[in-house]
């Protein structure tokens, strides 16, 4: 499977675009993939999240620079743990159009409704997590327990931000919306009120423990199911897992990007697995039953008298599970013919011996070689 896509793919520009070329390309995509222009539409959803991580990474000279040089290693901390938030995909697409069309998103997508209007309850960041598993637990599915450090609801004040009930009251610079507009020529641009943060809301008398945000950061645990089929790059979400909102806003998600480690012994192909087998002289030559691993412990297979170094037995439905519950993948087997290297003279004699007594119509392959490449021998 594919790893995580390339921010520069998402968005259908060159890694050499200009800031312009970027925000260009976001705005014509976003338009595209808009949740309230396609409702219900789960996978233009992702695309939209995707589109807004994308230019969220690329409109920012730091940002960008770290990701051209690290790639997605560069948003990432290491050792599981989540590399930051990246904001909600609704906030970005707000802040590129803002109220660009004179009325907000509604009249934009025909009436669809703006989604962050006046909610006063703003979202929290979405959460990447970078997990390692063995080749094993991808074939089994296995649960896991996640220890990732994020913004929690505030107990203190049960994440209202405040400490008395007379404390919030309606902003007075947006009256409540989260957003205020400003008059540019025929253009009207919303932006975050800087009053409010978007909440909606101001606080005289904050919390003491989470100063008026109504979350505080601290470590936490989330148990997480692995499907059976996995594979490196495969994304899972886990809803509401992500940061906790501002003062009871709804949480973010939790995305968890799956690395299966290199196995010792097989390798992978989608579903399909590979591995090579060491096969004694004696059984290549007179066929006899040879033991192989698999996932589901030891097999065997039948190995027919002339047996080739280099050939390959297919064990099927022995490699991976399919992800969608398909057809099991198949297991390869690639013997290869282990020539002895310690013979003592008895041995030595008998086996020349042998060879002189088959003589070359017994050796096909060396047979047919000798034919093609007569030309080059003086025989």
């Amino acid at each position: 499977m594919a790893d995580k896509r390339d921010y520069y793919e998402i968005l259908g520009v060159s890694r050499d675009a200009s800031a312009d070329e970027i925000k260009k390309a976001y705005r014509k995509l976003a338009v595209k993939f808009h949740p309230d222009k396609n409702p219900g539409d789960h996978t233009a959803e992702e695309k939209f999240k995707e589109l807004g991580e994308a230019y969220e990474a690329l409109s920012d000279a730091d940002k960008r620079a770290a990701y051209d040089r690290y790639g997605h290693a560069a948003f990432s901390n290491g050792g599981g743990r989540p590399g930051g938030g990246f904001h909600d995909p609704m906030d970005m697409f707000s802040q590129v159009f803002g109220g660009a069309f004179g009325g907000g998103f509604e009249e934009f997508f025909g009436g669809g409704g703006a989604r962050r209007k006046s909610s006063g309850k703003q979202r929290g960041s979405d959460l990447r997590y970078d997990l390692e598993i063995s080749l094993e637990e991808a074939a089994r599915g296995v649960e896991k327990e996640l220890e990732i450090e994020r913004y929690m609801p505030c107990d203190t004040c049960d994440s209202k931000g405040t400490k008395g009930s007379g404390g919030v009251k309606t902003c007075q610079t947006c009256g409540g919306r989260g957003v205020v507009s400003r008059q540019s020529g025929i253009f009207i641009q919303q932006t975050t009120c800087p009053e409010c943060r978007g909440a909606g809301e101001t606080i005289s008398d904050p919390c003491k423990a989470c100063k008026g945000e109504g979350r505080v950061q601290k470590e936490s645990r989330i148990k997480l199911r692995i499907p059976a089929g996995v594979d490196t790059g495969t994304r899972l979400r886990s809803t509401s897992n992500g940061d906790a909102g501002v003062r009871g806003g709804p949480a973010g998600d939790l995305y968890v990007f799956l690395h299966v480690r290199d196995h010792d012994v097989f390798e992978r192909d989608d579903s399909d697995l590979f591995c090579e087998v060491p096969l004694p002289f004696s059984t290549a030559a007179l066929g006899g039953e040879l033991k192989v691993p698999t996932l589901d412990g030891q097999s065997s297979i039948k190995i027919p008298a002339g047996t080739q170094g280099g050939t390959v037995f297919r064990l099927r439905e022995k490699g991976m599970p399919a992800l969608s519950g398909g057809r099991r993948g198949d297991l390869n087997v690639r013997v290869q013919v282990e020539v002895p290297t310690k013979l003592n003279s008895d041995q030595q004699e008998k086996l020349r011996a042998f060879s002189e007594s088959i003589g070359v119509h017994n050796s096909p392959m060396q047979e047919g070689f000798f034919e093609k490449a007569k030309r080059f021998f003086d025989l």
